[in-house]
Parts: C-alpha cells; structure tokens; sequence
C-alpha cells in the first residue's frame, strides 16, 4: 500500500488486473447489465487512483468489494431518481398537448358538425336537433311539429347517414373522445 499511496503505477495496474473481474462480477449481480457494472467498477478504480486514501486498517479487498456495493446501489437510486423524472415529464407533456390538441380538435370538430348540419334539410335539421341537442324524445318532437313518430324516425335516419358521410373524418376521434369518456 505504500507503494500505492507514491502513485506507483504499476502497483496500481496490478491491483486493477487482480480485482477487477472479481469486481465486475459482483456489480454485474447487483445491476444486471454487463456495460454498466464495468462502468461502476472502472468509476472505482479511477476514483481509487485520484484519491488513494485508503486506510490499512481495512482489508484492501473488503474496501473495494463495500464500495462497489454502495457504488451500484448509487446508480440505481439514480436510475430511479432518472426514471422518475421521465415519467412525470412525459406525462406532463402528454396532457399538455393531449389538451392543446383536443381543444384544437374540438373546435374543429364543432365547426365541421355546424357545417354538415347545413347540408341537412331543413325539417331534417330541425328533427335531428331537437332529439340530439334539446334531448326531446320521438313522440314529444312529433307532437311539437305535429308529424308522426315514424316521420321523425325518418327525419332522424337520413340526418344521421348524412351526418355520418359528412364527419367521416372525426370517427377516429369521436371514437377516441368516447372511450376516454366511458374509461374515466
């Protein structure tokens, strides 16, 4: 060790070769992933020669096998910390934009519905927006219009193939919007 501690490198080299698989195999149990046990055992090593305070009244081995422990538990704490970090970042930027698009989408969306609710027949229109929008049932639309049921029915049908034509593009998204609705 006193050769060690009068930077005599070759001492240093030969303590390198005789530790360092037995090292690596023991940081490789701990983390599982050869590249990274390497690199937890080489940071020793190099963190060993930079300071070369070691005291003699620990076993030389023992010294070396304790602080790769503490070495490789470091870095996972840091891969936890890291990982942590990632997944609330990524969250946070997915509803960002999940809410940036969807009120993007949104009024879109309603432009478009507005849109294709023009192209519709005006009796059709008004049928359809008294069942959809008012929530009025068939027969409370037939006796306000004083038609019959089976003519709302009718009215209903036709605005709902035309509307379907119209918003063929948003299917994906209203089927989307749906399911995100009925899963929360």
């Amino acid at each position: 060790m006193k050769l060690l501690k009068d930077d005599s490198e070759a001492v240093f080299e030969q303590l390198y070769k005789t530790y360092f698989r037995q090292l690596h195999a023991y940081a490789f149990t701990i983390l599982k992933d050869w590249d990274v046990a390497e690199e937890v055992v080489q940071g020793l090593f190099l963190q060993f020669w930079e300071n070369r305070k070691w005291s003699t009244a620990v076993s030389l081995k023992a010294y070396l096998y304790k602080s790769i422990y503490h070495d490789c538990l470091n870095y996972i704490r840091r891969q936890k910390v890291a990982l942590k970090y990632q997944t609330f970042t990524a969250y946070a930027m997915k509803n960002e934009t999940d809410d940036a698009a969807g009120r993007l989408n949104l009024s879109e969306l309603e432009k478009d519905l507005d849109s294709a609710l023009d192209k519709l027949p005006d009796k059709c229109r008004e049928v359809f927006q008294l069942s959809r929008f008012e929530e009025l049932k068939y027969k409370e639309i037939a006796d306000h219009l004083d038609i019959s049921v089976k003519t709302v029915e009718t009215h209903i049908g036709k605005a709902l193939r035309i509307l379907k034509k119209e918003m063929q593009a948003y299917l994906p998204l209203i089927i989307m919007m749906l399911f995100n609705r009925f899963r929360s």
